[in-house]
């Protein structure tokens, strides 16, 4: 039977991954957008775009106009993680598409969330969680999904090392790991947990194919690829903590400063921790024990990148 998915958080990288899988399995897509919707529909292809301001529950339901929807599929996340934006959009929108389950006729909601929620300290990360347990509470069949690391998360330092430049490292480069995914694999993934009821109710971490790779390894990968020899440039974690003593207490004084603060906890939570199940009785990541989907992986990915010449996607989410 085609369903009909009201999806959330279309117009970015897996959003858009996730608008083609369910397209390409026959389901018909109603997306809401914050552009206008016929700037955006070449990047949507085959999906019913209506323009909302997620983080308004009435824009959300003016832009149904009281039609039906199968399930609910939100991608939705805060562009930079700063406080503001993370409980605007990493809870409030996700609220206020929540509130309209019912009304449209949902009767499954699937959240991309990720896996970094297992030790928050960020604001985006409580959001988050915030929004997690409200799903749980409902009442809803739904599925939560919980990512590793993304392709283009761990792609900045590509055209550095084509370059001939050295790729940096936070310390040696060897004590975090991460099992990254693709969109298109992830994609799949999301639209799997929609259909199988043995999925539902659950929180669902996932990585692409193993093995985990340290941030050394990313750099071996490229190195390998583009026939460099290796060089490596250690940073210290510390320039973090030192950003940090100087930010905050000036952000006391200045929004502005907030949020770059906010953004240094930020670079420094991915530059120390593993994006891998974490064992809470062992107090420590993981790798057998994150599950694996898909097929393509990172060597593949630079690989394509380094022979299309692709561009750097990662916006705000850049670190290095």
């Amino acid at each position: 039977m085609t369903r009909r998915v009201l999806l959330a958080g279309a117009t970015g990288t897996i959003g858009r991954a996730v608008a083609a899988e369910l397209v390409a399995r026959g389901d018909e897509v109603l997306a809401l957008v914050r552009g206008e919707p016929e700037a955006l529909a070449e990047r949507l292809p085959g999906c019913t775009l209506r323009r909302a301001e997620l983080t308004d529950a009435a824009s959300v339901r003016a832009a149904l106009r009281g039609e039906r929807a199968d399930a609910i599929v939100s991608c939705v996340a805060s562009r930079t993680g700063v406080p503001e934006d993370a409980w605007a959009v990493d809870h409030r929108a996700n609220q206020g598409l929540l509130a309209c389950a019912e009304e449209v006729g949902a009767t499954c909601f699937v959240l991309l969330s990720a896996i970094c929620v297992q030790k928050p300290q960020l604001a985006f990360q409580h959001a988050k969680l915030a929004f997690e347990a409200e799903l749980q509470a409902h009442g809803i069949d739904y599925a939560i999904v919980r990512p590793t690391a993304f392709f283009k998360s761990i792609s900045g330092q590509i055209a550095r090392v084509r370059e001939g430049k050295p790729f940096f490292l936070f310390g040696d480069g060897t004590d975090i790991a991460c099992k990254p995914i693709s969109d298109a694999d992830l994609a799949r993934y999301v639209v799997d947990s929609l259909g199988d009821p043995a999925r539902h109710g659950k929180i669902l971490p996932i990585g692409g194919p193993g093995p985990a790779l340290t941030p050394r390894d990313q750099g071996m990968i490229l190195f390998e690829l583009t026939g460099r020899e290796p060089r490596f440039r250690r940073v210290p974690r510390g320039i973090f903590r030192a950003a940090l003593t100087l930010l905050v207490p000036l952000g006391r004084l200045s929004p502005g400063l907030a949020a770059k603060a906010e953004l240094a906890r930020i670079g420094r939570y991915y530059a120390s921790e593993s994006m891998l199940v974490w064992d809470a009785e062992r107090k420590r990541y993981d790798a057998d024990a994150t599950p694996e989907t898909g097929t393509e992986t990172l060597r593949d990915y630079y690989a394509r990148v380094l022979a299309d010449d692709l561009p750097d996607e990662r916006g705000a989410h850049a670190i290095l």
